[in-house]
């Protein structure tokens, strides 16, 4: 249903910590403009963590206003991220996003209170039950302290309003296409594992480098996508080799500080701005980011 490159957008801030609300909604036209597929709202990325309920659904109403603003240009779907480690809480945060106008919700497994197998399932029926929109499935364990197994994922497929996940690993991705076929879309959570999901049937990546090379990030999955003649996957393999180097950078400490000091130095935000208890990136990260600046400079 969603397909491409799904950038997980980041919400420009303000020194004082105040959202930057004219500057997020540049960034989403200039998404538009730039070919990105779909924009994730409030995903990780976003730093819904840190943001107050009625400040998340200011967000998601901003970015949804300005893609319909320019649907002349070329609609650009919109999902958000409104999953909670509480049913009912997710229920209400998905039921808002879908009247605020969102095309689909992405829905991270619940986190903490780490449910088990049954649990999840019924977690996620529940949600799709009662909100009737696209939902997308979110497995990150490293976050969330809970794995979300793909015989569970199996179980959720047959419902009809659940239409993909997020899954980083490929060898997890492997066995669900195998496993669920064409019942769910799978979409690579981790730049650098987005080639090898496509190979092996995955319908986009959710992209944190999207943020710094839109275009590129276009570019390289409308290069996987079958046409009159076979992908050339090698081409494929060269551009996502010399992107590597970018995607381990933006890692260096935890996501999205680095994303976020490479826009600013790159003038696509005013500046890096986080909430506590995340903070700017190091001097030394810093220092080890300027040969990636160069790099992304060269792209452009």
């Amino acid at each position: 249903m969603f397909h491409g490159s799904i950038v997980a957008l980041l919400t420009p801030m303000q020194e004082n910590g105040d959202i930057d609300y004219p500057c997020l909604r540049e960034l989403v036209k200039w998404h538009i403009t730039q070919g990105t597929d779909a924009i994730l709202v409030m995903g990780t990325t976003g730093e819904p963590a840190t943001l107050k309920a009625e400040e998340q659904e200011n967000v998601i109403k901003a970015v949804v206003e300005q893609a319909l603003g320019h649907r002349a240009i070329k609609y650009v779907p919109v999902i958000a991220g409104t999953g909670t480690n509480c049913t009912q809480s997710t229920i209400e945060k998905t039921r808002r996003a879908m009247e605020i106008g969102v095309d689909a919700c992405l829905l991270v497994t619940p986190y903490y209170n780490c449910p088990t197998q049954e649990g999840l399932f019924q977690h996620y029926r529940t949600v799709a039950e009662k909100v009737p929109i696209p939902q997308i499935l979110y497995n990150i364990p490293k976050r969330t302290g809970v794995d979300l197994l793909p015989e569970t994922v199996t179980r959720l497929a047959g419902i009809t309003n659940i239409v993909g996940i997020k899954e980083g690993q490929p060898e997890r991705a492997k066995e669900i296409i195998k496993l669920c076929g064409t019942n769910i879309d799978v979409y690579s959570g981790d730049d650098s594992t987005a080639l090898e999901i496509l190979r092996l049937g995955g319908k986009g990546v959710i992209s944190v480098v999207a943020n710094l090379l839109p275009k590129v990030m276009h570019d390289f999955y409308e290069a996987t996508k079958p046409a009159e003649s076979e992908i050339d996957w090698n081409k494929a393999e060269e551009k996502d080799q010399q992107l590597q180097a970018l995607y381990k950078s933006l890692f260096i400490e935890t996501n999205p500080i680095p994303v976020k000091w490479l826009a600013a130095a790159r003038q696509l935000i005013p500046a890096s701005h986080l909430r506590l208890p995340l903070t700017t990136l190091s001097s030394a990260h810093q220092i080890a980011l300027k040969p990636i600046l160069n790099f992304l400079e060269s792209l452009i």
